[in-house]
């Protein structure tokens, strides 16, 4: 009986721990890939060929883009605040970060580039 009661005894513990261990394992994973993701959404190097103040929309020839899969070229962005577009003309040089927002391409940062 008291083999049974020990037995029973380490099952409960065993069982138990098994939860809080998978727990601490996925929230380590969670961090890892939260620290590569933001790693990899870089200010990337533009310039401004076209700003369109009415559609919102800014054309940057730029540098790549990691965190989208995207090859340098020139290309139409939105912007994630429409009164950035007032500190752009064209011929500036920016630097910018760009993530992909409701389906739409979109600059979440900028600063003129120094």
């Amino acid at each position: 009986m008291k083999a049974l009661f020990t037995s029973t005894l380490i099952a409960l513990v065993t069982l138990g721990a098994a939860p809080v261990q998978a727990a601490g394992d996925h929230a380590g994973h969670g961090m890892a890939m939260q620290a590569t993701a933001s790693t990899e959404m870089q200010m990337v190097d533009g310039v401004v060929k076209k700003v369109d103040k009415s559609a919102g929309k800014v054309t940057l020839s730029h540098g790549p883009l990691t965190n989208l899969s995207m090859p340098a070229m020139t290309m139409v962005f939105r912007v994630k605040d429409a009164n950035w577009l007032d500190q752009m003309k064209a011929g500036d040089k920016i630097r910018f970060m760009a993530d992909n927002v409701n389906g739409a391409v979109t600059i979440v940062h900028f600063e003129p580039a120094k």
